[in-house]
């Protein structure tokens, strides 16, 4: 079984975030290993959380919606060379298994206005 998530965001909606709820917002949504490595870089963090809606629509379900998964159940880690993959924890992970996915392949791309993530499961 095939499945895709994709979604696309302006950086300025993060942003707005950032400065209307701060660390609150930062720490509900991202993974502690996120915020290090985005170390404050809005762009950064906007394509994470494009990649977690994308990841959230491949596995068919909302984010803390009844039956969805938490922000960080889906963490974004990147290898040395900068690659990004997928890591998931708790229902997401569970849902995961359900759809019978054994791998999540993901690519990003942001400017300084818009990021957007794509994902591909089997």
């Amino acid at each position: 079984m095939l499945r895709t998530g994709v979604d696309f965001i302006e950086v300025a909606r993060i942003q707005a975030s950032i400065v209307q709820y701060g660390e609150r917002f930062t720490r509900r949504v991202y993974t502690d290993g996120e915020i290090a490595y985005c170390a404050g870089r809005v762009t950064s963090l906007a394509a994470r959380f494009a990649a977690k809606e994308a990841v959230s629509k491949l596995l068919g379900v909302g984010i803390q919606h009844r039956d969805g998964v938490d922000w960080r159940e889906i963490e974004v880690v990147s290898a040395a060379n900068g690659d990004p993959s997928v890591k998931l924890y708790g229902k997401a992970e569970r849902r995961a298994r359900e759809l019978g996915l054994a791998e999540i392949a993901l690519s990003f791309s942001h400017t300084h206005e818009h990021a957007i993530a794509f994902v591909v499961g089997q």
